[in-house]
């Protein structure tokens, strides 16, 4: 039944061209990581500032690595030539697979989707970046739900070594493969997650910096020291606050309500603190505020 199945689709080619489609963080690194590792690679956004902005982090991560030498110079020419921009679907026309990594807003997303589906190859897979939402409810959007996967980085991507891939309801074994093999070209361990609220990482770590914020809001400790008992304590090489900040409060806050609404259950319900901190637009590094302030030479905590 399931060969059958497999046999009403086109056979996945070799992925040699990827497309990314937001020039964020999280899609500069995948661009960065995928580059180095030998892809074409199309990085899509609506704003050619960012898409400048993302060469330029992807070159100064490169020059880095030479700096380190980990790499030679001529290596960063090369994997640069290998990264084009643009602002039109239309440059993911050849790709055999698209990494969405935009922001973690499932209306956004399914917008994004809609806008690969008219351009996308027949065989072509599509992958999203998704650090929480449901990958079986966002392939039910596309034309394509067994061609369609979690591929969810690590931030920073060019350091991280982890991908987890998640599989939707539908999605077939040939897909899964052909990603786990993207993930070993581009030197990355990858865990199999099942189709869950959060997947792994997540529905471990954040439910921890939410209890964090809720620690800092009952008075037990204040930012330094919650940070610094974590760190000392528990040998965290980042406090739980200042990985908030990292991550950025509206994606905690975001996760955490996945969690809530998905799970029904009210140990993950999201601190009000952390509520309150995202709608001042303390969004943590990001806005140069958060549980520290980084808007002088060295961070300042909040509270």
């Amino acid at each position: 039944m399931v060969a059958e199945a497999e046999n009403e689709h086109p056979p996945i080619p070799e992925i040699a061209r990827i497309g990314i489609v937001g020039a964020g963080q999280m899609g500069g690194g995948i661009a960065q990581v995928a580059a180095q590792s030998g892809f074409d690679v199309r990085l899509l956004d609506v704003d050619q500032a960012r898409l400048d902005d993302a060469l330029g982090r992807v070159r100064d991560g490169l020059e880095r690595l030479v700096k380190r030498e980990v790499i030679r110079d001529d290596e960063v020419r090369a994997s640069l030539a290998r990264i084009r921009t643009g602002l039109d679907y239309d440059m993911f026309a050849d790709v055999e697979l698209v990494i969405e990594a935009a922001s973690e807003n499932e209306e956004i997303k399914r917008k994004i989707l809609q806008s690969l589906l008219r351009v996308l190859r027949p065989e072509a897979v599509i992958a999203t970046n998704t650090s929480s939402i449901s990958i079986t409810r966002l392939a039910a959007t596309t034309d394509r739900p067994e061609r369609f996967i979690g591929m969810h980085f690590m931030n920073p991507v060019p350091r991280m070594n982890l991908i987890e891939v998640i599989r939707g309801i539908a999605t077939q074994e040939d897909t899964y493969r052909a990603v786990r093999t993207v993930a070993d070209k581009m030197g990355k361990e990858s865990v199999t997650a099942e189709d869950f609220p959060a997947f792994i990482v997540n529905r471990i770590l954040l439910p921890m910096v939410n209890e964090a914020v809720y620690t800092l809001l009952e008075g037990v400790g204040n930012v330094e020291s919650i940070d610094t008992a974590m760190k000392l304590g528990a040998n965290h090489p980042m406090g739980p606050l200042e990985l908030a900040d990292f991550i950025g409060l509206d994606t905690c806050l975001s996760i955490m309500m996945v969690l809530y609404d998905g799970l029904n259950d009210s140990k993950y319900r999201p601190c009000p603190l952390l509520i309150k901190y995202v709608e001042a637009g303390w969004l943590g590094r990001k806005t140069k505020r958060g549980f520290y302030d980084y808007r002088g030479e060295v961070p300042v905590p909040t509270r």
